[in-house]
């Protein structure tokens, strides 16, 4: 159970530490080609079937579409270039089988496809099924427990934006973590903040790997329980001022300025004794602990 924790507290972290790491004097990376993104009244939730009881859920963000059937695997495509195409907006996801969505708006509903990656342009849809999708006025109750993971999945768009590679800086990143999981408004996040954030990436990383219902369920379970222990990790790692919530500075500590400071006088030590004064440390804790 530990191992998915530290996993997501990392992949939390690793933009941060990735920008640390990259060298002050290498040249940023050409920025990706924007494409063109979801139009902003066709993203958030649409439905098939009806309201009451709802056969499967669709939810478009900027640059990512999750559907989420009620008794099968959802499937979770990324973006990576849209453009028009016979009427319909034509996205490509990432993926080695480059998986294509239609979409187009239909007064007050949305009508989806997904094409073979043979069918021309000139032939869309071609023979894949039209399926139409509505608005609900409430949120089903059958997918509420989804809305943390599509709050997640606007989150990473948003993270992506600040802290991609050659785009904007550490400072700018670590607001942008607090921006995504800040519930409060007080610009701190707290273990309940950071453990929604987890539970949103464990599923994601579910609904990526098309796990079913009985596996998402049980995902979304260890998520929940993970999610919590990944929260009290990270804060307590990285809550320097021990006022049991994380803030921007906190996150950027030794990330947006690298400086390795040191003294002229002394001589190097054999860093093998290091390990050795850890060993013990460990020893001393895990007695302490009553740990084995």
């Amino acid at each position: 159970m530990t191992r998915l924790p530290t996993l997501l507290a990392l992949a939390l972290l690793l933009p941060l530490a990735a920008r640390a790491q990259a060298p002050a004097t290498a040249p940023a990376p050409a920025p990706a080609p924007q494409m063109a993104p979801v139009p902003e009244r066709l993203r958030g939730a649409w439905f098939s079937g009806e309201c009451a009881d709802p056969s499967a859920m669709l939810a478009l963000s900027a640059r990512a579409a999750a559907r989420v059937p009620a008794d099968a695997a959802g499937r979770l495509l990324r973006f990576v270039e849209a453009r028009e195409a016979a009427g319909w907006t034509l996205a490509t996801a990432r993926g080695a089988e480059a998986p294509r969505l239609l979409f187009r708006p239909a007064g007050d509903a949305l009508e989806t496809a997904e094409p073979a990656n043979k069918t021309r342009d000139d032939r869309l849809p071609g023979d894949a099924p039209v399926t139409t999708w509505r608005r609900c006025p409430a949120t089903p109750l059958a997918f509420a427990s989804q809305g943390e993971g599509l709050a997640f999945l606007g989150a990473v768009e948003v993270l992506e934006a600040a802290c991609g590679p050659g785009i904007g800086s550490v400072p700018d990143c670590a607001a942008a973590i607090i921006r995504a999981g800040d519930v409060s408004g007080d610009s701190l996040l707290g273990t309940a903040e950071l453990a929604r954030l987890f539970r949103g990436a464990a599923w994601l990383l579910s609904l990526q790997s098309e796990a079913g219902p009985e596996l998402s369920g049980l995902v979304g379970g260890a998520g929940a329980l993970g999610g919590l222990a990944a929260a009290r990790l990270t804060l307590e790692s990285l809550d320097y001022d021990g006022d049991n919530r994380l803030s921007a500075r906190e996150l950027a500590q030794d990330r947006a300025v690298l400086a390795t400071g040191g003294d002229a006088r002394g001589r190097p030590l054999a860093l093998e004794r290091l390990s050795e004064g850890l060993a013990l440390m460990r020893g001393v804790v895990e007695g302490l602990l009553g740990t084995e």
